[in-house]
């Protein structure tokens, strides 16, 4: 895991400190090849330069975030924002389901829109697997 998710975490409110090491270690178990760096101030694991999955503190909890997540099929992820990205919410790190946190961490591997390349092709994602 790099330093800065690590000062990341560790600079949380004990409740969502816990929370973030949780999502932390389940993500680099699930993606041990992936890169893994703070990314907009926010842990972010990129596969192949593409960022895949990471996490952020908001008020009231945690979010995760899976930036190809509206097209996996395994439930549970709610759509956010404009693209294909799609999130869980934790107030406490016993609200996360770890086998269904495992299902869309398999499925991030496998379903990938290309948001590497979301600038060059002014705002157009294409399907990468």
């Amino acid at each position: 895991m790099h330093p800065q998710t690590l000062s990341y975490n560790a600079a949380q409110a004990p409740a969502d400190q816990l929370t973030c090491e949780l999502l932390a270690q389940e993500i680099d178990l699930a993606l041990p090849e992936a890169e893994n760096k703070l990314w907009h101030a926010h842990p972010v694991w990129f596969l192949d330069g593409n960022p895949v999955v990471g996490y952020s503190k908001l008020k009231g909890g945690v979010r995760l975030l899976f930036w190809s997540g509206q097209s996996f099929a395994a439930p549970g992820l709610h759509p956010e924002g404009k693209f294909k990205a799609a999130e869980a919410r934790f107030a406490s790190v016993d609200q996360i389901d770890l086998a269904a946190l495992r299902g869309w961490l398999a499925e991030c591997r496998v379903v990938q829109w290309d948001y590497k390349n979301i600038v060059r092709r002014k705002g157009v994602l294409e399907r990468l697997r």
